[in-house]
């Protein structure tokens, strides 16, 4: 089989060790269930689910699946505001007192996004991906970025391939370094949500420019 182009995501819960060893194992798995189902129903369609790694979702799109690309930014969005908002319900829910119930608002979600080269094979009958952008969307997960627990970050191959401009979505630019892949070039943005449930994101951001540019 042929290597093919696409979109990696991967979307993790952050907080998670903290959560799973301090909390009741009759609860906690169930609710970071919970959560990532909500996150690969925004996903998947128009990306595939390729596998659930522990707190975080692995989803894949080969180029073609997301027209226009930049659509992208809304399905990670999506994802975002669909996480917030089962977070939230399951918060104000009293009904149970355990620990993992009332730590629910710990939790927050990170997401990853990079384009490159993948190969799918078969492993023991079950569907995999392999390639160093694969290694690299993976590894991605472990950087340096601290000013939030909310946050989506981009890679400049995939914001050149959505034909996206970082300047204008406001993401910060760094660079992350990681032995044999490397000095990686992403762009940054914390994912927030108001009080009111209203989600500020780079989707938001980028229909407030393309609507500033129209006018």
């Amino acid at each position: 089989m042929k290597p093919q182009h696409g979109i990696l995501i991967l979307a993790d819960i952050s907080g998670f060790t903290a959560f799973v060893t301090a909390t009741e194992l009759e609860h906690g798995p169930q609710i970071i269930g919970t959560l990532l189902e909500a996150v690969m129903r925004r996903l998947s369609p128009p990306l595939e689910i390729q596998e659930v790694e522990g707190d975080a979702v692995f989803a894949l799109g080969p180029d073609g699946v997301l027209l226009p690309p930049a659509r992208l930014i809304d399905v990670l969005d999506s994802a975002f505001a669909a996480f917030k908002a089962v977070q939230r319900e399951l918060a104000a829910d009293e009904s149970c007192s355990c620990g993992a119930c009332r730590s629910i608002a710990s939790l927050d979600l990170k997401i990853v996004a990079h384009h490159g080269r993948f190969l799918r094979h078969a492993v023991g009958g079950r569907s995999q991906v392999a390639g160093v952008d694969v290694i690299l969307a993976h590894r991605l997960l472990k950087n340096g970025v601290t000013a939030s627990r909310a946050y989506v970050l981009l890679t400049d191959a995939l914001l050149e391939w959505l034909g996206v401009d970082p300047i204008e979505l406001g993401l910060v630019a760094r660079v992350e370094s990681y032995e044999h892949l490397g000095d990686v070039r992403c762009f940054v943005r914390a994912l927030d949500a108001s009080a009111d449930g209203e989600v500020r994101t780079a989707g938001a951001q980028a229909r407030t420019v393309h609507a500033t540019v129209a006018a």
